[in-house]
């Protein structure tokens, strides 16, 4: 009989840790920041169109600072794992911190990612811009103000 076969579950786990550093494994079972924020002051949904990754994050500020950042993510081990690790590095940091993070610094924080694996890299900085965006956007007047004769 075969290990494989026994426990396949196993055999599986043997994969991922061959592929993924221990910083990724972490995260990805171990995920923080995960959830959203109820009373968040933006959120921003990105999805990759090549493989279907889906990244939700929500963010509360403290003046200018990122007081608490939340993700849901629908995808792969790296995508849950870079959402995770950037919450972390993003947290208690003002905006322009924030958007100076860079995709290579996630990825070393991770310890490294599969060249395969990059994109979820890019997708957690995606969504990052999109809700530092939402949160730094006047906000809209959605009452109709009709039309304006002379």
């Amino acid at each position: 009989m075969r290990y494989d076969s026994v426990r396949p579950g196993l055999a599986i786990l043997d994969k991922m840790k061959a592929m993924y550093s221990a910083q990724v494994l972490d995260h990805f079972e171990h995920p923080r920041n995960a959830g959203e924020i109820a009373d968040a002051d933006a959120s921003a949904e990105i999805e990759n169109p090549a493989c279907g990754d889906v990244l939700r994050l929500t963010l509360k500020m403290n003046g200018e600072r990122i007081a608490d950042m939340r993700f849901k993510a629908k995808g792969c081990v790296p995508a849950i794992a870079c959402a995770s690790a950037m919450t972390e590095l993003v947290r208690g940091k003002d905006i322009h911190e924030a958007q100076s993070l860079r995709r290579d610094l996630l990825i070393e924080a991770l310890g490294g990612l599969p060249q395969a694996s990059t994109h979820a890299a890019q997708l957690a900085l995606d969504a990052l811009s999109a809700v530092l965006r939402s949160h730094s956007a006047p906000p809209r007047n959605t009452a109709f103000q009709g039309f304006r004769t002379k």
